[in-house]
């Protein structure tokens, strides 16, 4: 049962109309939390009267004097470009509200309420909603590559509660790609949807219809270079390694929801099995090697973001070392640390631990194992972490001791002392 509408503030004469996703959410009983609203019959000359501050770059959006809420005024969009800029806006005063509806992505996104809470819904919107499907509302869809990466992130949010895309809107996302539309598209607009999905609950949906589409061979070749690629079902009951990778993003945003950080860094640290040669399949010796100049090539081709191309890196490169950590000598232990600068970067060492565990418990039916892996670590971190590394300097100062040297010394000897119980018992 939806909770009531909230009441809202109408611009002043002009017809006014909550849209979008607050009606959505509140329709699946979801919180609301971002509301945008349409006035129809007005220009922008009648609001500024009322005390609406414009805003909007590429479209007319007006600031309310009290409440700072968003208004647009409705408007119609005529393609004339390529990519997703090439638009004339529309916002005259005769621009109807199912003009403005027409105009938007999903008929679950393409719904209005008026001030009363009444549901305007001229496209089937809550029909879909009851279907849990998501569906294009006219074939203006395919003027807008973004749409395609927004719908993928859609999917990521709604899978949990059991939407799928209609066939007829996948065939229009085929077409999209076979039509080159996303060769229009910016990195920056490309990293901004999918850095959003990495933070939805589940990943693998977005992934999933992103290959299904043919957008992934697009915008992520070497993602999509995974699938189909065997992997030992001893270590890999879903032996597919695209598949493992969707199991690995969705349990790098349970363990880390919201985090993505630590998305991005699952996402690609397996990128170098999809460059082994064939003849040592199902095996993938050094892909943690293998990986890293595909991982600096993603990274640098969607102008990634400092914080998640480092944990990125980290991650290809040593996850087969933090799996290993029961193995490891103390000396080991203290260089890894060193070497994933641990010791200046404690949280980002948090993160890449996490995404190694969602590497290990993304597996079939592998989904609850412990991963007494990072326990280790943590513990090994915090005693090498409380060594005093001034008392240490002090100490061997003139006496000819190169003080690092016996930083790590010290280190080593807190990680041997130790008391880690055996996780196997």
């Amino acid at each position: 049962m939806p909770a009531a509408a909230e009441p809202f503030a109408p611009a002043g004469p002009f017809a006014t109309y909550r849209v979008g996703g607050a009606v959505r959410d509140r329709l699946l009983g979801l919180p609301v939390h971002d509301q945008d609203f349409v006035v129809v019959g007005a220009n922008q000359a009648g609001l500024e009267a009322l005390g609406f501050r414009a805003v909007g770059r590429d479209f007319p959006v007006f600031l309310h004097p009290d409440s700072q809420a968003e208004y647009a005024l409705a408007r119609t969009e005529r393609k004339q470009g390529r990519g997703y800029r090439g638009f004339v806006v529309d916002a005259d005063p005769s621009v109807t509200l199912e003009d403005d509806l027409r105009r938007r992505d999903l008929t679950i996104n393409a719904m209005a309420e008026d001030a009363q809470g009444r549901v305007i819904d001229p496209w089937g919107g809550q029909g879909d909603l009851q279907a849990r499907v998501l569906r294009h509302v006219s074939p203006a869809f395919a003027e807008d590559p973004v749409r395609l990466l927004r719908l993928a992130r859609f999917a990521a949010r709604f899978a949990p509660l059991g939407f799928t895309v209609a066939p007829e809107t996948l065939d229009l996302l085929r077409a999209m790609v076979a039509a080159g539309e996303l060769d229009h598209l910016v990195p920056e607009r490309v990293w901004a949807e999918l850095e959003r999905a990495l933070r939805e609950a589940r990943p693998s949906a977005c992934l999933r219809l992103l290959r299904d589409s043919g957008a992934l061979a697009v915008l992520l070749p070497e993602l999509d270079a995974l699938y189909g690629i065997p992997q030992r079902a001893e270590f890999h009951p879903e032996i597919d390694t695209g598949r493992h990778q969707e199991l690995v993003s969705d349990m790098a945003a349970a363990l880390a929801p919201g985090d993505s950080q630590v998305g991005w860094a699952a996402l690609l640290h397996d990128l170098g099995k999809g460059v082994t040669p064939a003849g040592e399949l199902p095996a993938h010796r050094g892909h943690e090697h293998a990986g890293l100049p595909l991982v600096e090539a993603v990274n640098l081709r969607l102008k990634v973001p400092r914080e998640h191309a480092d944990l990125a890196r980290l991650a290809c490169r040593h996850h087969l070392d933090i799996h290993r950590a029961a193995e490891l000598r103390p000396a080991t232990v203290v260089d890894l640390l060193a070497t994933v600068d641990a010791f200046r970067r404690p949280q980002r060492f948090e993160r890449l631990l996490l995404a190694c565990e969602a590497d290990a418990r993304g597996r079939a039916g592998r989904e609850d194992d412990a991963y007494p892996q990072a326990g280790r670590l943590r513990a090994a971190f915090a005693a090498a972490r409380a060594v005093d590394s001034g008392a240490v300097a002090a100490r061997v100062a003139g006496d000819g001791v190169d003080i690092a040297a016996a930083v790590r010394e010290a280190r080593i000897r807190a990680v041997r002392a130790l008391a880690v119980p055996d996780p196997t018992g």
